[in-house]
């Protein structure tokens, strides 16, 4: 018997398949050709038959030439970090699609001049929350505070209560950020409790804001008490508000998250915001506020560090101008009870033991802590969580009492027919 490496077929003929052929466009050359000669070398080390070779290279051609791959969000977490916090909507794509190409993002049309960066994004942040006399946007939120802390109390100080100086994910603590710009952080209250003397007794020439930061992530209950802004606002120092979550308005599926109107409304002088959150927008910083601060912060040379692209630009005017993005649709999602309860029954009629179960979501990401919204989910077997991860799209589950719960909460009803294929492929 002759040797079948012979019978390999060489990487041109292989790139001649209509269907290599099309993948070249999608994924580039150099990217097809490894993944030919990968193939090809599986097939040498006697791991694939020759006549294979082809075939198994269109199944290992990935689909997109980003790394990143689509999941569906069943684990009831509307704002998952992991899973890159808010989906932009229809809206926002289409703004980004446009972005992609070339654009008048820092050119005025009308004189062929050079124009404001972003002005049409931050007129529609201006728009949407009136209380703001000016706005501007860089890369987080904690870029945001950075460049508030460098700008308004670099080598001052920044009063600070003790029972908001928080840490949020991946051990990134606040307090360091604020003293990482050069300022000094004044204490001031008990974990649990301050008072506004105690603020006013910490000023001082060297005061450079009052700073206000909404615990974000986690609730301090029972004997407790903290400053409203309203009550800072006649300290005779700016006060700045770092709300987190990102909400422009009121939202009253969460009467307790603050917003930037109602913030800015009871006397913060700048409001600091996350703009891939409850606003539902791509990963940015929000500052809102009097125009003069904001006006040191826009030329401040800390600012051109952590300025933002002509993307993160159009996706956020097309988030806040657009329709209600994807977690405000499901932060007010209804029907799904019934959306359970025909997945169940739609599997467990193919033969798969499905129940539906109500549950509780939760927002995430940084917003609305202890806040519990009602949801429902199919229950299966605790195996399956870990098949549908892997899967194709794969499908992030919660993992509960041994149970695998597919939370529907946060996956959009049109996604359910995907989600329910995806449960009978993991079998």
């Amino acid at each position: 018997m002759g040797d079948r490496r012979r019978e390999i077929p060489g990487t041109d003929r292989v790139l001649a398949d209509p269907r290599v052929a099309a993948a070249v466009g999608r994924l580039g050359h150099e990217r097809v050709v490894q993944v030919v000669r990968e193939v090809a070398q599986r097939a040498r080390d006697g791991l694939l038959p020759p006549t294979e070779v082809v075939a198994e290279t269109v199944a290992a051609l990935p689909d997109s030439a980003c790394g990143m791959r689509r999941v569906l969000n069943a684990t009831g977490v509307l704002l998952h970090t992991n899973l890159g916090r808010a989906p932009l909507s229809a809206a926002a794509r289409e703004a980004l699609d446009i972005a992609a190409g070339t654009t008048d993002v820092e050119l005025d049309l009308d004189t062929g001049d050079r124009g404001p960066r972003g002005a049409s994004a931050l007129a529609a942040l201006r728009e949407a929350v009136p209380a703001a006399e000016a706005a501007h946007v860089v890369n987080n939120g904690a870029a945001a505070l950075a460049l508030a802390a460098t700008a308004l109390a670099a080598g001052r100080e920044i009063v600070l209560a003790r029972g908001e100086m928080v840490e949020i994910g991946d051990g990134f603590r606040i307090p360091d950020l604020l003293t990482s710009t050069g300022a000094r952080l004044h204490e001031v209250g008990t974990t649990n409790r301050v008072r506004l003397d105690d603020y006013r007794r910490a000023l001082g020439p060297d005061t450079g804001f009052a700073l206000k930061i909404h615990p974000s992530n986690f609730v301090i209950s029972g004997f407790t008490a903290e400053v409203p802004v309203a009550e800072l606002r006649d300290l005779g120092v700016p006060v700045v508000a770092d709300i987190g979550s990102g909400l422009l308005r009121p939202d009253p599926a969460l009467p307790g998250e603050p917003d930037a109107t109602t913030t800015l409304t009871d006397g913060a002088d700048l409001v600091i915001a996350s703009g891939d959150k409850l606003l539902g927008g791509p990963q940015c910083g929000l500052l809102l506020g009097r125009a003069e601060l904001v006006h040191r912060l826009r030329r401040h040379p800390l600012a051109r560090a952590l300025r933002v692209d002509k993307l993160t630009l159009a996706a956020l005017e097309a988030t806040v101008r657009g329709p209600r993005p994807p977690v405000a649709e499901a932060l007010h999602r209804d029907g799904l009870p019934e959306r359970a309860a025909a997945l169940a029954d739609s599997l467990a009629a193919a033969g798969i033991p499905a129940e539906a179960v109500d549950t509780r979501a939760t927002v995430g990401g940084g917003g609305a802590p202890g806040v519990d919204l009602p949801s429902a989910a199919v229950a299966l077997p605790v195996r399956f969580a870990k098949q549908l991860r892997l899967g194709t799209p794969p499908v992030m589950a919660r993992v509960e009492r041994q149970r695998c719960l597919l939370d529907l909460r946060a996956l959009d009803p049109a996604d359910d027919d995907a989600l329910r294929r995806a449960v009978l492929g993991a079998q």
